[in-house]
């Protein structure tokens, strides 16, 4: 099977590099530990393997290696659209906010908030799945700069970059629930219910640090 967004030519495993290594790391960014981040680094360390093996578990694929091959490969092509997305969500989703479209005029520029972009989705794919497949609803994704100031958002926010993505209250899981299971998706910042201006939403986000909160959780 082959794909027009991106085609893997060989199996992947420890010590591999290359840009097929960061396009199956994107496609398997959600799929890491309880606290856990995972590099899109092009190089296919032990925390590359790991994340495979629980990609693998994860749809239950009788393979349990840390090795990425024809098996891996055919499920993230039906699992994905033509431009790279997962099925379940789409750029439009998270096209900018205020009335605004598209991803111009964010901290950084449009073709970086996309490429920022396609792994949170991916990332919430691996949320999504993990929570038995019930659709999740964004309520906000990129913002440029104008429109994160005034929607009242944090200065230097993550979704002026594309790294963020608020869930909203008409997703099928609850927010506690999507709060809690993206701890182990490989989001840094999520803010949830009891955190100020978080009760009708949850906020995912990748940065260095890590910052968690949701009283209410």
């Amino acid at each position: 099977m082959t794909t027009k967004c991106f085609t893997w030519t060989r199996t992947l495993s420890r010590g591999a590099t290359g840009n097929d290594v960061k396009q199956l790391q994107i496609r398997i960014a959600g799929w890491v530990g309880y606290g856990e981040t995972l590099a899109i680094d092009g190089v296919f360390g032990s925390a590359t393997g790991a994340a495979v093996k629980r990609f693998k578990a994860g749809y239950h694929l009788p393979d349990t290696s840390e090795t990425a091959g024809p098996a891996v490969f055919n499920l993230i092509y039906s699992i994905q659209d033509n431009d790279c997305t997962p099925i379940h969500f789409a750029y439009s989703e998270f096209d900018g906010s205020c009335g605004q479209n598209g991803f111009t005029g964010g901290a950084v520029d449009a073709a970086t908030v996309r490429e920022n972009l396609l792994r949170v989705m991916w990332q919430l794919e691996a949320l999504r799945h993990k929570l038995g497949d019930r659709p999740i609803v964004i309520s906000s994704g990129f913002r440029s700069i104008s429109c994160n100031s005034s929607v009242g958002g944090a200065r230097g926010s993550l979704h002026t970059y594309g790294k963020a993505a608020d869930l909203g209250t008409s997703s099928r899981p609850s927010l506690c629930e999507m709060w809690r299971m993206a701890r182990y998706c490989g989001f840094k910042e999520i803010l949830g219910p009891g955190y100020p201006d978080h009760d009708d939403h949850v906020h995912v986000g990748n940065k260095s640090t890590q910052f968690w909160r949701a009283p209410n959780c």
